[in-house]
């Protein structure tokens, strides 16, 4: 080999091990990109967003409204004219078929929205605390549904005690917001609840007269339904 041919290799090795260098000191670990989208809500005092809930087979479809820190309302059109409201101490649900309102004191039950409020500075510490975080496959982008253009980074969460409701969680993280674009929860007994997030508006300076909900005179109040 030429003295002129061994040097272009030498420099062409250099090159590739200096770009394997840099390529490895850019991986993010899953702990770490969990922190960037951290610290994107921690930015978001309150959004808006049309959020899509599916259990079983029946697609739940509505407008959320959240503000920090635990402030949350779905107007659903489909069903049409339920409602999820939680102000931070009580939560209702009204079931328009049944002419019904389920009313639930938060106390000292630790009651919460669950799933629908991790998308926010609070949930995601909490999952930060309570779960393990992990790459579901690897640190590249995923098309979030097969045959999709929407990329995504997903996450793989592990319940550390058998106290949390959800025994693992998936997070599908928008490329382009770092904003949670899917939240996959599964139950001890192995249900999987979705959420779809879509449309976020972040900021909008929404009051919090939003969260006040008066049902109709005319259905019936249950009060404490989680635990009766």
């Amino acid at each position: 080999m030429k003295r002129t041919q061994f040097a272009i290799i030498a420099w062409l090795a250099v090159g590739l091990l200096c770009a394997a260098g840099a390529g490895a000191q850019e991986l993010l670990t899953a702990d770490q990109f969990f922190a960037r989208v951290a610290d994107k809500y921690a930015s978001v005092s309150d959004y808006a967003a049309d959020v899509q809930i599916t259990a079983g087979h029946q697609p739940m479809t509505g407008g959320l409204l959240f503000k920090s820190p635990a402030l949350l309302r779905i107007d659903f059109s489909q069903p049409a004219d339920q409602v999820i409201v939680f102000d931070g101490k009580t939560l209702l649900v009204y079931l328009p078929q049944y002419r019904a309102v389920l009313r639930q004191d938060a106390g000292d039950q630790g009651v919460s929205m669950g799933a629908a409020t991790l998308a926010s500075k609070e949930g995601l510490s909490l999952l930060r605390r309570n779960y393990t975080i992990g790459w579901e496959h690897s640190p590249n982008l995923e098309s979030l549904d097969p045959g999709s253009d929407e990329q995504v980074y997903r996450l793989m969460l592990s319940r550390k005690s058998v106290s949390e409701g959800y025994k693992n969680i998936r997070l599908s993280v928008s490329a382009d917001t770092l904003l949670i674009r899917r939240l996959e929860g599964w139950t001890v007994s192995n249900d999987q609840i979705v959420f779809d997030f879509r449309n976020i508006r972040l900021n909008q300076g929404i009051n919090e007269d939003k969260f006040a909900y008066d049902a109709p005179a005319s259905a019936n109040v249950y009060n404490n339904f989680l635990f009766q």
